[in-house]
């Protein structure tokens, strides 16, 4: 690829010193939100759509549907806009508004779902039932079908390529939140293939279904922020890629936010606050054996979560005055902050 699409991976992993109070750890972010559309999703979207467009299957003025609940969707779109493409989005209500300003400033078309399904009241159910019908309308329309296509978790070999390069070696742990499935189960095939003795933490929203059996009934559960968790069971979920599973919160993810930027100064989105929520969970529980090394994939940046995640006021309507739960008086880091490179 060349031009803004040539940019996409080789993300900045950094070191975090001053996020955990006399750290133990050595603890390492993959800041996702280097990619030219924002987020980790840039990946996947190239992946998919690459060689379709180098084949000359995606000649300019071809039309790609897509489900997405926002990131995924600017990645699409950033790609399409470059090659003339015509690109039909479907999200929901839970989309923020940046990243429907940002997929229409791409020129995307774009149709909100604004009703969960009867029987579960969830969107995803309702938003690939639209792209299908789409498919029936638009004849010749592609679906890279990000649920399913085996591209998705391949784009990330390279992801967990670049870590181990920066690190000169395997981290300890590896932190990855899941939805699609595909960022977990790339850098975990990686892994795995090269004999890795890397630990694989899957990060899930408290209420999602990925990780609950078939047969087994899914939490009620509200969920507000998007980016991590699913209420349907993606074609490419393997859940033996992950050697344990933490379930986190939404007020967990919005704490670890507010806390990581309160410490470290980086405005992460609400995915990455649940790596975060995570970590400090096995932290706290001494799962995790002091001296080891442990990065977080953050998938994107917290600009697209300044309505939600860094409101205040919409903060206190949905938790409470929970701001005393990140405020706590800073420490003095154990080391310079060091950007690796």
């Amino acid at each position: 690829m060349t031009g803004i699409l040539s940019t996409i991976g080789g993300t900045p992993l950094v070191e975090l010193t001053r996020l955990l109070p006399e750290p133990k750890y050595r603890i390492f972010a993959k800041l996702e939100r280097f990619n030219p559309g924002g987020s980790i999703k840039d990946r996947t979207a190239l992946n998919m759509l690459r060689g379709r467009i180098e084949s000359g299957a995606l000649p300019p003025g071809s039309i790609v549907v897509e489900s997405s609940s926002g990131n995924l969707a600017v990645g699409l779109a950033q790609i399409c806009r470059y090659h003339g493409l015509r690109f039909i989005c479907v999200v929901d209500a839970k989309t923020t508004a940046q990243n429907l300003e940002i997929m229409r400033a791409y020129g995307t078309e774009v149709e909100v779902v604004t009703e969960g399904d009867p029987a579960t009241g969830e969107f995803l159910p309702v938003r690939l039932r639209r792209v299908r019908e789409l498919l029936a309308e638009l004849p010749g329309a592609y679906w890279p079908n990000q649920y399913a296509n085996p591209l998705n978790p391949r784009a990330h070999g390279q992801t967990m390529s670049e870590i181990l390069r920066t690190l000169d070696g395997p981290p300890d742990y590896l932190f990855c939140t899941t939805s699609t499935f595909g960022t977990l189960r790339g850098c975990s095939d990686h892994a795995r293939a090269n004999g890795l003795p890397t630990t694989i933490v899957g990060v899930d929203a408290l209420g999602s279904a990925i990780f609950v059996e078939p047969d087994e009934p899914v939490p009620p559960v509200r969920r507000l922020i998007p980016g991590h968790g699913a209420s349907v069971r993606s074609a490419l979920v393997d859940t033996s890629a992950a050697d344990t599973v933490v379930h986190v919160t939404d007020q967990e993810c919005v704490v670890a936010c507010r806390r990581l930027v309160t410490r470290e100064a980086i405005l992460a989105g609400g995915s990455s606050g649940a790596t975060v929520a995570a970590l400090e969970r096995l932290t706290a529980d001494d799962a995790i054996p002091p001296g080891s090394s442990c990065v977080l994939i953050f998938p994107d940046g917290g600009d697209r979560y300044l309505g939600t995640i860094y409101n205040d006021e919409w903060v206190t309507a949905h938790f409470g005055e929970i701001s005393h739960l990140w405020k706590a008086p800073p420490w003095e880091p154990s080391a310079p902050l060091v950007e690796q490179t």
